[in-house]
């Protein structure tokens, strides 16, 4: 339950970009509305392993509540659901800024992805998962907890502001982290229901690192001693004086009166049931993973809504011990190409010996791979190594290597397997490639492999690299291209006349990256590259 011992309350207003979301949000119909629960898990597992990795440098951090744990709470009798974790907590400034008045680059793609038709599940992908409270709850509070601050309580019933008041030290007994209650609208009380949230847990949230314990009602049947029960002394037979007639009780008297005075009552407690006992997917042998762990696990991960594209399951062992688990998304997230202070290296989640140490390794993958998403979990790393000794270490440029490796295999693997599948994530993919091209000396000629190009002989349909070369007349001396702005002003450029007249194939390319990667590559398989407008 939230704590009620407050002092001021100060009142702020929602930023419009959040309070036009939050708008949407409520009076807009989604069936899906269930996400809540997974945005909210999800955000207590970040709080979570953001505060056990200060614990690494700091173990004191730890003292003020030691378990890291999320704890969910279904109240009937307040209609509430509860979510509560032992994470870093937010100050008053963070709560401030994080909930509300400081609008996220995501808050205004969000929106502009929900217009075009996407699905609300994917408000995680944005960073503006939080709201998704208010699907399911007409008012929402958060009380935090953080070890540089007192205990807040923000508040909101989502009408344009919301509230944030200081709680007492002595009045609030959460010590360290987050605790949001959701008070549920009228119809949302599926969400209280035990199995419900159980269902939803190991749907969403099975693979989360650290212990979700669901406060459940327990009912047993116990035999007790019936205080009612009583020896009637009505009609009692009397003998020829008046007195009560005595009569040799039979053996097993005793035996039969005393289930006669017992009866079974229902004894109703509470305890914590682990709702999360899974094993991490990358801890096991690929052969043991189904297709379903794998896109469950994908989606846990990514926040994304659709299955992945590929996955490359591996272990690498010898002088260097480490795990992996690689997806190829089927999209490109919204935000691939932002740049500044919130640029995403990557997608990979770092851990050493099952415990979380960092994403965004800006060191573990290179820029062309960053839409790549997967853990990585080493057995040789230091558990409290930090970012500015990441960029020296020697392990983890070995992992770098394999990770890269295995992508292009992941890739070459998708295209020989699968040809419609590999043109839709060419689709979605192909600038980082060239990207990768471009940057990538040591892959260069491994990346170009996977390049898809239109042509003079292939039309609509695109071609690689391996495929031209081997249509190449004997005395072709290279392989042609040519570059333009549209795939109408190549096809129809009067330079492709004289070698069209030699019967020699063009590709055309017009994304203008290709021009840079071309001047990187300068030839493939012992074959020039020749820009027939610079010829």
């Amino acid at each position: 339950m939230m704590t009620n011992s407050s002092q001021s309350t100060e009142s702020y207003a929602f930023s419009a970009d959040i309070n036009q979301l939050l708008s949407l949000i409520i009076n807009t119909f989604y069936s899906n509305k269930e996400i809540f629960l997974r945005e909210l898990v999800s955000n207590a597992s970040d709080a979570l392993d953001k505060v056990r990795y200060q614990s690494l440098t700091d173990p004191t951090v730890l003292d003020t509540a030691p378990e890291l744990q999320i704890k969910i709470i279904a109240d009937k009798s307040n209609n509430t659901l509860t979510i509560e974790d032992s994470g870093i907590g937010m100050t008053k400034a963070d709560l401030v800024n994080n909930l509300g008045t400081v609008a996220k680059s995501g808050t205004k793609a969000f929106m502009e992805a929900l217009s075009a038709g996407a699905d609300i599940s994917m408000i995680g992908q944005f960073g503006v998962g939080f709201y998704s409270a208010y699907l399911v709850a007409d008012k929402v509070e958060v009380l935090s907890k953080n070890n540089q601050d007192k205990a807040y309580i923000w508040s909101s019933e989502a009408g344009g502001s919301f509230s944030i008041s200081e709680v007492n030290d002595d009045a609030s007994e959460l010590k360290r982290g987050t605790r949001i209650v959701l008070h549920l609208k009228e119809d949302m009380s599926e969400y209280l229901e035990e199995k419900r949230i159980k269902d939803l847990i190991q749907k969403h949230s099975e693979f989360i690192g650290f212990p979700i314990l669901l406060y459940t009602e327990i009912t047993t049947e116990k035999e007790v001693t019936d205080d009612e029960y009583e020896d009637d002394d009505d009609g009692m037979e009397l003998d020829d004086n008046d007195r009560p007639k005595i009569e040799e009780l039979p053996d097993d008297y005793e035996e039969a009166n005393k289930e006669k005075r017992t009866k079974k009552v229902k004894e109703v407690h509470h305890e914590w049931e682990h709702l999360n006992h899974t094993k991490p997917l990358w801890m096991r042998k690929p052969d043991e993973v189904t297709n379903d762990e794998y896109v469950s696990f994908y989606k846990s991960i990514s926040n994304d809504w659709e299955e992945h594209a590929a996955v490359k399951h591996f272990s690498v062992e010898g002088q260097l011990e480490f795990k992996a688990m690689l997806f190829t998304p089927k999209r490109a997230p919204f935000d691939m190409f932002d740049g500044g202070s919130t640029k995403k290296w990557n997608n990979i989640k770092l851990y050493v010996r099952r415990v979380f140490i960092m994403d965004n390794c800006e060191e573990l993958m290179p820029e062309w791979l960053q839409f790549v998403q997967g853990v990585v979990d080493s057995e040789d790393l230091p558990l409290n190594i930090s970012r500015e000794t990441l960029q020296q270490n020697k392990i983890l440029r070995v992992i770098r290597k394999n990770l890269v490796k295995k992508c292009l295999e992941m890739f070459g693997d998708l295209a020989e397997n699968d040809p419609d599948a590999y043109a839709k994530f060419y689709e979605a993919f192909s600038k980082h490639l060239k990207l990768g091209v471009h940057q990538d000396s040591t892959n260069r000629s491994k990346i170009a492999k996977l390049l898809r190009f239109p042509s003079t002989t292939s039309g609509d349909v695109t071609t690689s690299l391996e495929d031209y070369v081997s249509r190449m007349h004997n005395n072709q001396p290279a392989i042609y291209y040519i570059t333009g702005e549209s795939y109408q002003s190549v096809k129809t450029s009067p330079f492709l006349g004289k070698l069209a007249q030699k019967g020699y194939e063009v590709l055309f390319m017009v994304d203008p990256i290709d021009e840079y990667a071309m001047q990187q590559l300068q030839e493939f398989q012992g074959k020039k590259l020749i820009c027939v407008t610079k010829e």
